[in-house]
């Protein structure tokens, strides 16, 4: 199977929500308006690609010389464990610089995925959580 990557490549907004509720991550999906808005405030953005289907995509924040906030990691469950997660993160490091760091909030059912991937947890994070 031969992936194609591309950055800020902002896909169409029905097949990001079709990864995303193919993935498992819980976005507000019932919701396109937001989805856009999302995308809309992003300043990094890669995507997978498997011919002309989306099958995962990385939507980050980013000053490009300090921080990095990786908001969304999703991959179509028939391509998970397939190393594209990694090499979404790997492209969204490379894109960033060695200046940023990178952090995330992971889901509980990603708490063992990441350390595998050189994350280290924190300890000092605070977080005030949406209201919707």
């Amino acid at each position: 199977m031969d992936i194609r990557y591309a950055i800020q490549e902002i896909p169409d907004l029905a097949q990001i929500i079709e990864v995303y509720n193919s993935s498992g991550i819980r976005r507000p999906t019932h919701d396109v308006g937001r989805i856009r808005r999302m995308y809309e405030q992003a300043n990094l953005v890669i995507s997978a690609w498997d011919g002309a289907r989306l099958v995962g995509i990385a939507r980050s924040l980013t000053d490009f010389c300090y921080c990095c906030y990786l908001s969304d990691l999703a991959v179509r469950k028939a391509y998970q464990r397939m190393g594209i997660g990694k090499k979404l993160i790997e492209l969204t490091l490379q894109e960033i610089g060695e200046e940023s760091m990178l952090l995330l909030l992971a889901a509980q059912e990603a708490m063992n995925y990441y350390p595998r991937l050189g994350f280290m947890a924190v300890q000092n994070g605070f977080i005030i959580p949406r209201k919707k």
